[in-house]
């Protein structure tokens, strides 16, 4: 199964890669079910089996719970994502629906119609939830050889979700979109049975309790305690950039590392093996090619963005590192400097960004044949640019040198493979000792000012805890919204959103008394680039697609490189990639990076980043275009910006931003159309290039003026667990929490301004430091 074949090539790998089935009673029937509630989307799955066989064949039938929010439009059960039977059902008109479908690969999958199944009497839609309870004839072997293993004490199901209704809710055969969330759980089938009497009654549709039997065991359906986790030095929630490097360097010293990440793995190196039709076959996943850059936010199956936050974030091994280009600037002086407000012990980074750097060296030819590709745009650009005084410098050869630049772009890339966070390698067999595990949640903390342990989603240990030896810290490595929220469900931070909690039926228990609450500013400062797009046709552009049946034989060029997951690329870059790791694909889309300083009325320089690729997200215009000739270049603010905004939590926990932060100071925006108007005021200088938006029917100043604030979101955000004096941030010069004495925050919510250009070359130097900072403190 897949996600168990993951095991053997995970680094930190522990005993455990999952939640763990447990036993639960449904108060409405007696049944004794074996199942999971994930803890994202607050979904229920459970199953039940009749007794296994003294000989012969086992039992061919189950029966099996959902109960699932509304706001859930469809959930499933399955028994691995694909060549295994799915379940599954949604509510319409106060009934449940349901279908049985089966695929063998990553499409849609297709009617099933072998199981014979029946609702079960406790069954119900009201106005929050809808349960099923159900029993499934001939489901647990179907066509391909595939079954599932009644007898197994380490089988590993999944479930799937989806927040995007089926086409039709009537119809059981309906067309529907792939599920939008899927997970995987340890599942011991083998512990899940019942006596026949027990089981035929419930099957009939009775009620009353029973007991389970097994191949070893008999329990009562309370079933035994779950055991207590074994404590661990460092418990670290979260594998992004901040918590892989972290947990990297803090293991490397050997101490017992425990880290945990909500979501599941990226790349194939990670367990990962979500690839594309083309790449059938290989040992790239969606997150090992550049190139599949764009189709993180096209691809309807987006699993690995969070749920529960309402702006781009990954939840995957790699956190945001996964998902964000692999664009990569090592951090300048002045971005550590005190000026950008980090403490005066931060600002000797060279060191931790020589370790970086050594350790994932940058690279402007990612391509294996040290080519460039679709180097169109660049060159365009480049026209553009050099008039108004550019220089063309390799960027992280100097990385103080920050004004009338244009650079390449660079990547983290060996090989043409993504190399972001998630590959740091172990250095040493002290590693041995730590563990990495997958689809954990962490959610709230054991205790303050101490910290003894961090509440989970595991239900295999006892209370979902994993404990902390003597002496034992926490690192919170969360980003910046996943990070505060789980200092909000602690108790740390504004009262306001404590008090969010408090009214959760679900978190407001596991809060401290409210006598114990630490007042700190988790969720103010936050700063995120706004960003603006301008976009350009120019007849020299770009390739194109060859012509294809299955778009009509409609000619594209890489607009939005919508195409590049599913069908795929032409046919030669794609046989070009997985032979030698280079061409087209060996890039993300980005082509050519320029930055400038400019002067403000307010006497502070701001900084400003352009993004020049192929495609356009949208066009507004009156003139005609050619959608093969289109390009964007994305102007940011960057370094020196002075809005900020506040994120935070509502009612249903769900994160996102309260306040937003972009250009909310007049002389931030003031600024930014400086520099936009720089950017086009050698338009005329370039034969055939042209702006369509905005077009000549609206000025620089309008087009700014009317832009939708929503869609300046950079998904760069820092800053809500700011580093700093006490009474001002939340965390001190240790990357410790106020208040505390063993929970620190290492991710880019400590830090204080927004760097020169993408943060993900200074989160990753800053990690470096901060896990040196940490282990030098006294235990």
């Amino acid at each position: 199964m897949l996600l168990r074949l993951s095991l053997g090539v995970l680094p930190f790998v522990g005993s455990a890669l999952a939640q763990a089935a447990a036993q639960f009673t449904d108060p409405d029937n007696g049944i004794t079910f074996w199942g999971i509630t994930d803890v994202v989307h607050d979904v229920t799955y459970g199953y039940v089996f009749p007794p296994l066989a003294t000989s012969g064949s086992n039992p061919t039938e189950y029966i099996g719970t959902i109960v699932s929010p509304l706001v859930n439009q469809w959930n499933g059960s399955v028994c691995s994502m694909i060549d295994s039977l799915l379940v599954a059902a949604w509510p319409n008109n106060g009934e449940i629906v349901f279908t049985t479908r089966y695929a063998t690969t990553n499409v849609l999958p297709d009617v099933y119609p072998g199981p014979v199944i029946t609702t079960l009497p406790t069954s119900y839609v009201n106005s929050t939830h809808w349960k099923w309870v159900y029993r499934c004839q001939n489901c647990t072997t179907w066509v391909g050889g595939g079954s599932i293993d009644v007898n197994s004490q380490s089988a590993v199901p999944a479930w799937c979700s989806s927040t995007i209704a089926v086409d039709d809710p009537a119809d059981p055969g309906t067309s529907m979109v792939q599920h939008t969330d899927f997970g995987f759980y340890f599942f011991p089938f083998a512990e899940a049975h019942v006596s026949a009497s027990v089981y035929n009654n419930w099957a009939s549709g009775g009620t009353g309790g029973g007991t389970t039997t097994s191949t070893t065991t008999t329990t009562t359906s309370t079933g035994p305690a779950a055991p207590s986790a074994t404590p661990v030095d460092y418990i670290i929630v979260g594998a992004g950039p901040g918590g892989i490097i972290t947990a990297d360097r803090i293991s490397q010293a050997g101490k017992k590392v425990l880290l945990l990440e909500r979501g599941g793995p990226s790349t194939w190196e990670t367990g990962g093996r979500y690839t594309a039709p083309w790449l059938e076959g290989t040992d790239f996943t969606k997150f090992d090619v550049p190139g599949l850059f764009e189709s993180m936010f096209t691809d309807p199956n987006a699993f690995w963005w969070c749920k529960d936050i309402t702006v781009f974030a990954g939840c995957l091994v790699g956190g945001g590192g996964a998902v964000n280009g692999a664009l990569y600037w090592l951090p300048s002086d002045e971005d550590f400097s005190t000026s950008s407000g980090w403490p005066t012990q931060w600002t000797n980074h060279q060191p931790y960004t020589a370790a970086l750097k050594a350790r994932l060296p940058p690279t402007d030819a990612p391509s294996t044949d040290g080519k460039r590709y679709l180097e169109q745009v660049s060159n365009v650009v480049s026209q553009l640019l050099i008039p108004q005084g550019y220089r063309n410098v390799t960027i992280n050869d100097n990385p103080d040198d920050k004004d009338h630049i244009y650079v390449h772009m660079t990547l983290s890339a060996a090989n043409a493979v993504d190399q972001s966070p998630h590959t740091y390698k172990p250095l040493s067999h002290a590693q041995t000792s730590s563990s990495k595990w997958t689809h954990m949640c962490g959610t709230s903390f054991e205790t303050a000012p101490q910290i003894t342990g961090v509440k989970t989603n595991d239900t295999s240990v006892l209370n979902g805890i994993y404990p902390l030896n003597p002496g034992g810290r926490v690192i919170l490595s969360g980003g910046s919204y996943g990070s505060a929220r789980i200092l909000y469900r602690s108790g740390i931070g504004p009262t306001d959103m404590i008090e969010l909690v408090q009214g959760d039926p679900v978190a407001g228990p596991l809060l401290p008394p409210s006598s114990q609450w630490i007042n700190l500013p988790v969720g103010y400062n936050v700063s995120d680039n706004p960003s603006i797009n301008l976009v350009f046709t120019h007849p020299s552009a770009f390739l194109i697609f060859p012509s294809r049946p299955v778009l009509k034989n409609i000619f594209l060029s890489y607009d939005n490189w919508a195409d590049v997951f599913t069908p795929g690329p032409p046919a030669a870059d794609a046989a070009q990639y997985i032979a030698s790791q280079s061409g087209v694909m060996a890039q993300a889309s980005p082509r050519l990076n320029f930055w400038q300083a400019l002067g403000a009325t307010d006497g502070t320089t701001r900084w400003m980043q352009g993004t020049a690729r192929p495609g356009a997200a949208s066009v507004t215009t009156v003139y005609p275009y050619n959608e093969t000739q289109i390009f964007t270049i994305t102007a940011y603010l960057s370094s020196g910006i002075k809005s900020r905004g506040r994120l935070g939590i509502n009612a249903a926990l769900n994160a996102l931003p309260l306040v937003n932060p972009w250009l909310v100071d007049p002389v931030d925006k003031s600024t930014l159309i400086t520099g936009l108007k720089d950017i086009v005021s050698t338009l005329s200088l370039v034969p055939g290039l042209t702006l369509i938006t905005p077009d000549n029917t609206t000025t620089i100043d309008e087009y700014v003026d009317t832009y939708d604030p929503s869609t300046m979101d950079s998904n760069h955000w820092i800053g809500s667990n700011i580093i700093g004096p006490q009474g001002k941030a939340v965390v001190d010069v240790n990357t410790k929490v106020y208040g505390t004495n063993n929970l620190f925050v290492v991710d880019a919510s400590i830090v204080p301004t927004l760097p020169f250009g993408n943060p993900h070359g200074l989160i990753m130097s800053m990690a470096e430091q901060a896990a040196a900072k940490i282990l030098a403190l006294a235990t």
